[in-house]
Formats: structure tokens, C-alpha cells, sequence
């Protein structure tokens, strides 16, 4: 049983009900106050990547959860399901239409289930991640604005974009930083963060994605991920 007092002006009279493949879900909007947070003066640089999924200026890694062992598993379970309902599929088929009979039915809610589990672990990561570099208290937050849409036409990397969710990344960490004051700034798509050198500001226009260190002719050596979020913070 829900009671809602829809007189009360915090909250959104717009609700929206919602199922993830398990669970139905009613939600709204609510207005709630915050307390004003005391911040620091440092600046916070995040780098997005697929060896690990988020790099701070500071040298912090955050792991990438797709390559977990755990994630790694429900991967392997996936594609079981998906061949064997595609068989499933073909031996029940009456000409140009598919017969979809009970053992395919139990399968699709096995399938979907599974890609619950895994949004949820792949969310839930973020959620943390983000939840730790916020309680940093930085004065201001940079993040590129990544052309996502993009690079995942690019065969070869569209799946392992994908499972990072980048976007959710950046739209949860927006949301945070707004949450406690925090200036969140998106750097131009086309800032050359990687390809700058953060002590000298030397652009290095040759660097290939599989070059991980960044070396200078200043003399720097460094991860290149920590260099862009290094150039990002700056």
C-alpha cells in the first residue's frame, strides 16, 4: 500500500512506473535540501578508459568491472542462453514466423534476468566509484565530453564502450556534483588531454592508443590515462 500527501509541493505529482525484467517500480521527483558541504581547493581531473574505467589525477584507478571474474561469468552464461534460444527459435519455426512455445518462454525471462544482473553490477560499480571521488570534497570536477555515439561505430571497441557506460559515468557524477555544490565542467571533445604533456604543455601529436606511457623530450614519464586527467584537472 503507497499513501502519497500529492498537497505536499516538494514532491512531483508525475510518477512513473517502471519494470526491469523482476520488479515493478513506481517513482517520482522530490525536492530535498542538502547541507552545504565545506570544500577543498583541489580540482579533480577523471579520464575514462577500458583498462581501467576511471583515472584521477591523482593516480587513483579505478578497476574496470567488465573484466572481473564475476562479470566475466554471467558473460559466458549469456551467450549459452542466447545459442540455445536461437536454436529454439529455428526448430520451432513455421515458415516465415517463429512459434514461441514454453521452453522459449522460460528462456527469455532467463535472458532477461541476466542482463538485469549485469546493468545492475555495471551501475552499482559506477554508483560507488562516484560516491568515493565525491567525498573528496573538490572545489571543481573535469571530465572530457566524450564523443560516445561516435566511437562505438568503431566495430572493434562498440561493445566494450557499451558495457562501460561511460555516459551513465558521467551523468551520475554531474548529478553528485550537483548534489553538494560542486562545479562540474565537461572539457571539450576535442581538448587533446592525452597528447599534452602536463608538465611542459608540449603537444605530442604521434601518440597511438597502444603507446600507455606518455614520454616527453622534457624529460616526463607517465601513465598516459593519469597525464590526460592530470591536463583535465589543470
Amino acid at each position: 500500500k503507497l499513501t502519497l500527501d500529492l498537497n505536499d509541493k516538494k514532491l512531483a505529482t508525475r510518477l512513473t512506473i517502471s519494470f526491469d525484467g523482476k520488479y515493478w517500480y513506481i517513482s517520482g521527483a522530490y525536492e530535498k535540501d542538502y547541507d552545504i558541504q565545506e570544500l577543498t581547493e583541489s580540482s579533480l581531473g577523471i579520464d575514462l578508459g577500458l583498462k581501467d574505467l576511471a583515472i584521477t589525477n591523482t593516480g587513483i584507478k579505478f578497476k574496470n568491472i567488465n573484466k572481473s571474474h564475476k562479470v566475466k561469468k554471467l558473460n559466458r552464461k549469456l551467450k549459452r542462453v542466447q545459442r540455445s534460444l536461437s536454436r529454439k527459435y529455428l526448430m520451432n519455426k513455421d515458415g516465415n514466423k517463429f512459434i514461441e512455445t514454453k521452453n522459449i518462454s522460460k528462456q527469455l525471462i532467463e535472458l532477461r534476468l541476466l542482463y538485469r544482473k549485469l546493468t545492475n553490477i555495471r551501475q552499482n560499480h559506477i554508483n560507488q566509484i562516484t560516491a568515493s571521488l565525491v567525498k573528496t570534497k573538490p572545489a571543481k570536477v573535469v571530465m572530457e565530453d566524450l564523443n560516445i555515439s561516435g566511437m562505438m561505430k568503431n566495430r572493434h571497441l562498440a561493445r566494450h564502450i557499451g558495457e562501460a557506460n561511460w555516459y551513465y559515468f558521467i551523468e551520475t557524477m554531474r548529478f553528485k556534483c550537483k548534489k553538494f555544490n560542486i562545479e562540474f565542467i565537461l572539457a571539450d571533445r576535442f581538448y587533446p588531454s592525452s597528447k599534452t604533456c602536463s608538465a611542459c604543455g608540449t603537444k605530442k601529436s604521434d601518440l597511438k592508443l597502444k603507446d600507455r606511457i606518455f614520454n616527453c623530450n622534457c624529460g616526463l614519464s607517465i601513465d598516459r590515462d593519469v597525464n590526460a586527467a592530470i591536463n583535465l584537472a589543470n
